[in-house]
């Protein structure tokens, strides 16, 4: 990593959030769902549970491969709704769907677990740069709660989904959604984020700085545009910008 990297003035530093500003399991399975299967099978669901949770990863990975085509984005209640009249033959009722994306939410985010050093490191950079959030989500609610929760929602002027935008990372209309609500050009903005494409290309294909936060150095050097940019820790964002 190396840290003598040097980046061109910079207004707006813009973050990623799953993998960046929290740490993340993004597995449909390993985290346990008990409580979901519960709700399925209030809802009128037959299967059990390992066949549930297969069934429900299964439906899931079948809209990711439809988005891979055009970096289009879905929601929770897309998958949810496809999955119910599937496995059960109807559609399910909108209050039934909400309270079963609402258990499933919180069984997923067991994989959550914060970074400590986040929020100094936020209000630090926040006193020289302005700040947002870009980030890929199935739910409009799910990272506004989390930095609520955090207590940093307040770091930052601005957070776009993709959930919101209806295109996902590394689709050029979520960068350029962000920039507009901004009112500022991409030279001025440098994005970070944890994975090569979505946070790395995607930006700099618009013209924004960026940086990849890459604790292991798993990412081969090749893949890089610019060889340096690169982080062992967000935390390492405050002595940079």
């Amino acid at each position: 990593m190396d840290r003598g990297i040097q980046l061109d003035d910079v207004a707006c530093v813009l973050f990623d959030f799953f993998g960046t500003l929290v740490n993340y399991n993004p597995s449909r399975i390993e985290q346990g769902y008990a409580r979901s299967h519960d709700q399925f099978l209030a809802m009128g669901g037959r299967l059990d549970y390992g066949t549930f949770i297969t069934r429900w990863d299964t439906a899931f990975a079948h809209f990711d491969r439809r988005s891979d085509h055009d970096d289009s984005e879905f929601s929770m209640w897309d998958v949810g709704r496809e999955f119910f009249t599937d496995v059960t033959g109807s559609e399910p009722d909108a209050e039934s769907l909400d309270a079963f994306i609402d258990v499933y939410l919180d069984e997923w985010n067991a994989g959550v677990t914060d970074i400590p050093g986040v929020a100094a490191m936020l209000a630090e950079v926040g006193q020289r740069h302005r700040l947002a959030v870009v980030t890929n989500t199935h739910s409009p609610f799910l990272v506004p709660a989390h930095l609520r929760r955090m207590g940093i929602d307040g770091a930052f002027e601005l957070v776009v989904t993709s959930i919101e935008v209806g295109r996902r990372k590394p689709h050029p209309a979520i960068y350029r959604h962000a920039l507009d609500k901004l009112g500022l050009e991409p030279r001025r903005c440098v994005f970070v984020g944890d994975t090569v494409v979505a946070d790395y290309i995607g930006p700099r294909a618009i013209g924004m700085q960026s940086l990849l936060v890459d604790p292991t150095g798993r990412h081969a050097v090749e893949h890089l545009h610019h060889l340096g940019h690169r982080v062992a820790s967000v935390l390492d964002v405050a002595d940079i910008v």
